[in-house]
């Protein structure tokens, strides 16, 4: 995990190379700082360095004077990998969705999208412009950024740094909500919250829902994503993921080795689960088979591909 830092304040008084000399055009100092101004080690001209105010030289840990404070605005950017290498997780410190959204992240899979309504992002279309980068990701307080196979993380990581820290610091809106005229949503997540009760759920698929809402839901989160509830049906409970699950070539894994056998565990109508795919999911599914294929030949047919992530689901014990 790394940690960025940000900081935006009026410029500090640089150290001259020669030494101080008197002069009636030099800076002043209010005197309550005077304590803290540099000391001459220099024997000459005593009497008028102390009449002569010098520069302040603030060290790293000291505060700001009162009057400056205000104009110092410093954010902490965290960075997570996720299993999915093509997938990186930034925590600005700072909430993402607004408060009156009910679902609890958006999705952006295209530049249009994020124009779209019902909720376009400014951020999230300054995102999708830089080269490289395939869908953006808002969780409650964090952003996942998914990239190219091709494309590299040390060009992309420092941009996508860099605008998420200036949309913070300028207090923009991170997701606007308008009115949508058109019958299609341009974002994908946003409408509802598929975990959420609802009076018309069977039994076991609102045990079902609790589960996946207290605990697969957070491991989830953790490694960049969420999960949406899509179905229960003849035994076979019916899943999609988002953000970096959602293209991670281990999300196989995740559902088989985590949530399928925890579901199993706990309700015993659950016989199965399986992950909704669209065409890009589908090609990742296909050459993580292919993944697999080659591990099992390298090291035996017992061998198994696992995720790394922190809290990843295939650790999870039930």
């Amino acid at each position: 995990m790394a940690i960025f830092t940000m900081s935006t304040m009026i410029p500090r008084a640089s150290l001259p190379l020669q030494p101080l000399r008197c002069s009636s055009k030099a800076p002043r100092v209010t005197p309550q700082y005077r304590g803290a101004l540099h000391q001459s080690t220099r024997p000459t001209s005593l009497a008028a360095f102390s009449q002569r105010p010098r520069p302040l030289i603030h060290p790293a840990s000291t505060r700001l004077a009162p009057e400056i404070a205000g104009s110092v605005r410093t954010i902490f950017i965290q960075t997570e990998n996720t299993p999915n290498v093509n997938a990186l997780k930034f925590l600005p410190s700072h909430t993402i969705l607004p408060e009156n959204l009910p679902s609890p992240f958006l999705e952006y899979r295209s530049p249009r999208s994020t124009l779209a309504p019902p909720h376009p992002s400014p951020l999230a279309a300054r995102l999708m412009n830089i080269d490289g980068i395939n869908s953006i990701f808002y969780g409650p307080d964090f952003i996942t950024v998914t990239k190219a196979g091709d494309a590299n993380w040390a060009h992309v990581k420092p941009e996508v740094f860099s605008l998420i820290t200036e949309a913070v610091t300028s207090g923009e809106q991170i997701v606007n909500t308008v009115e949508n005229k058109s019958s299609e949503a341009g974002q994908e997540g946003g409408e509802q919250d598929t975990l959420r009760y609802d009076e018309s759920d069977s039994e076991v698929v609102g045990m079902i829902k609790e589960l996946l809402e207290t605990r697969i839901r957070p491991a989830i989160q953790e490694d960049g994503g969420d999960i949406e509830f899509r179905g229960f049906d003849n035994g076979n409970v019916l899943l999609k993921l988002r953000g970096a699950c959602r293209t991670c070539d281990s999300s196989t894994v995740t559902l088989k080795n985590g949530i399928e056998s925890m579901l199993m565990h706990y309700i015993e109508e659950v016989k199965a689960v399986t992950q909704v795919l669209d065409q890009e999911e589908e090609i990742a599914m296909k050459e993580f088979s292919k993944f697999e294929e080659k591990l099992k030949q390298q090291k035996g047919p017992d061998a198994i591909a696992s995720t790394v992530g922190k809290g990843s689901l295939d650790t999870v014990e039930a």
